[in-house]
């Protein structure tokens, strides 16, 4: 059963009590990477491998995104900066003990692509706010295969 969480405002980006930070290099442009992040929401599921479904909602304001083992998460789009930032706060998932979560990708140009950072940010009970710390492994682990996968994607003819 999906549950409201708390309705965290940007700056919850850099106060949660759990953040983890993850980046990449990539050779895509910014622009392409931005536009795989924040306007092709239903392929995200074609190179995020823990995304089942992702789909836009209320004309691009909201997304509704499923991850392998059943969770959902309907989210709120907090900023669209074009080619730089995309940040996202969760309002409501069935994912247990979750209070808050804001999610955010930036995106910077390098002479040979993009540097991609995701930023992590949640709040929950104090067990979840350890067992996100212990998962911090295999959450960087997904993000850098997700972000492998869609550099590959980008390069790709016709893509």
């Amino acid at each position: 059963m999906a549950r409201q969480l708390r309705p965290v405002e940007l700056e919850f980006v850099d106060e949660a009590p759990v953040r983890l930070v993850f980046a990449a290099t990539l050779s895509a442009r910014p622009s392409a990477v931005y536009t795989a992040l924040a306007e092709d929401t239903a392929d995200w599921p074609r190179w995020f491998t823990a995304v089942t479904a992702a789909r836009s909602t209320d004309g691009g304001a909201g997304r509704e995104v499923r991850l392998k083992g059943g969770t959902v998460f309907t989210e709120s789009v907090l900023v669209r900066e074009p080619v730089r930032r995309y940040t996202y706060r969760v309002e409501q998932t069935n994912a247990p003990g979750l209070r808050a979560l804001v999610e955010e990708w930036t995106i910077t140009a390098t002479p040979a692509g993009s540097r991609v950072r995701w930023t992590f940010a949640a709040d929950g009970p104090a067990p979840l706010r350890a067992a996100l710390r212990l998962g911090r492994v295999g959450l960087g682990r997904a993000f850098r295969e997700a972000m492998r996968n869609l550099d590959r994607r980008l390069a790709a003819p016709g893509t």
